[in-house]
């Protein structure tokens, strides 16, 4: 109430510059249950009710705002898809190794690493199962030591890794060779 937060021993925190952010799964089991009727009207009405189930009336008197979240759209599933392979693909870059993901294989990732109940989070589950792990082998002992291009595609609704060795050899460590007039 005075801008201080107290821990059990009796220190304090100036806490009034401070935002702070909570998040609760209130909600959560009433929300994966399909909507009647007109939908969403109905579901708003859920969060509320099950906020005011969970928490007394005292702490929701000092919050300041509720945010429900909805599921993810399509398009945000595709940017989460598209910022899990730029990640992968900066661990690789040391190794000269460049991924180029297909339409097919990016919906391919969406649909199955998407869940309504727990969102994206499978999605990094899938990339590994799906990408990382055969990808390590190529590193470690196929086409990949080299570097190369990797395209990500999906073909009888699996995803298949095309991998294409660097053109040139990469020299490590070597100088340039010398040009000598003939």
């Amino acid at each position: 109430d005075h801008g201080k937060l107290t821990d059990h021993n009796g220190r304090q925190v100036d806490f009034r510059n401070v935002i702070l952010i909570m998040t609760s799964n209130a909600g959560a089991a009433d929300m994966a249950r399909a909507a009647f009727g007109f939908g969403r009207e109905r579901r708003e009405g859920e969060d509320t009710a099950a906020i005011e189930r969970t928490f007394t009336p005292e702490f929701r008197n000092r919050l300041d705002a509720v945010i429900s979240f909805a599921p993810l759209s399509r398009e945000v599933i595709l940017q989460v898809v598209d910022k899990f392979v730029l990640q992968l693909e900066a661990q690789l870059m040391d190794r000269h190794v460049h991924i180029e993901l297909s339409p097919e294989a990016a919906n391919w990732l969406a649909e199955k690493g998407y869940d309504d109940k727990m969102g994206a989070r499978p999605l990094g589950r899938v990339i590994q199962e799906h990408i990382k792990k055969p990808l390590a082998e190529e590193l470690l002992f196929g086409k990949l030591t080299k570097g190369g291009v990797v395209r990500v595609r999906v073909k009888d609704d699996a995803i298949v890794l095309d991998v294409e060795e660097p053109s040139r050899p990469r020299l490590t460590g070597s100088k340039p060779p010398l040009l000598t007039a003939d």
